[in-house]
């Protein structure tokens, strides 16, 4: 005699998850982690509380699940293996995300003292380590291809790439329309093999 398994109450919806965890996105965006309100995101997405806590169990659950989810919707650029024209592409990838709405407060949300560790590590390890990885990958193929100077400093050139970008922002300035060539360029040439 076989059982059959039965689930009690009724099957997520999958519009709601969607809706909860964008405005859990806009949240922590304008908000930070401390800030995210459950009550108010519960409200904006169209719920309740109790459905989000179903979903959800903990604020900081909600959160990562936020953080995830705008990890996860789009794919690395393709390597033309061209270490030069796959840090441009690699640019222009990092441009297109960073300048989608409510990317880049989200970055500066991360950066508050009073955001929960967790979220920070997954923050960090979804959104910043992937990028960064890349980077440095394709630096290593410019210096393994004698192109680069073999005891440039990859850690500080990295930062320099994306941190070019956070500080035009902070300063104000115009975003130049081909910045992923610029800086590339700059990079490169202040890490070349011959200068």
């Amino acid at each position: 005699m076989s059982k059959t398994l039965t689930t009690r109450g009724r099957p997520r919806d999958s519009e709601i998850d969607e809706a909860v965890l964008a405005a859990a996105r806009g949240h922590l965006a304008s908000h930070g982690f401390a800030g995210m309100s459950l009550g108010a995101i519960a409200r904006e997405a169209g719920t309740t509380r109790q459905a989000l806590y179903r979903r959800w169990p903990t604020k900081q659950a909600l959160a990562e699940s936020a953080i995830a989810a705008i990890a996860d919707d789009s794919p690395p650029p393709t390597p033309v293996f061209d270490p030069f024209a796959d840090l441009i592409a690699e640019l222009e990838d990092f441009r297109t995300g960073i300048s989608r709405p409510g990317r880049l407060s989200l970055v500066g949300a991360m950066l508050q003292a009073s955001n929960d560790p967790d979220v920070v590590l997954r923050y960090r390890s979804r959104m910043i380590a992937p990028r960064r990885a890349r980077l440095r990958a394709i630096l290593q193929r410019g210096i393994d291809a004698g192109l680069l100077d073999p005891g440039a400093d990859l850690a500080v050139a990295v930062t320099m790439l994306t941190g070019s970008w956070y500080a035009r922002c902070l300063a104000g300035d115009a975003e130049p329309d081909d910045w992923p060539k610029r800086t590339a360029e700059l990079v490169w040439r202040a890490l070349a093999r011959e200068r």
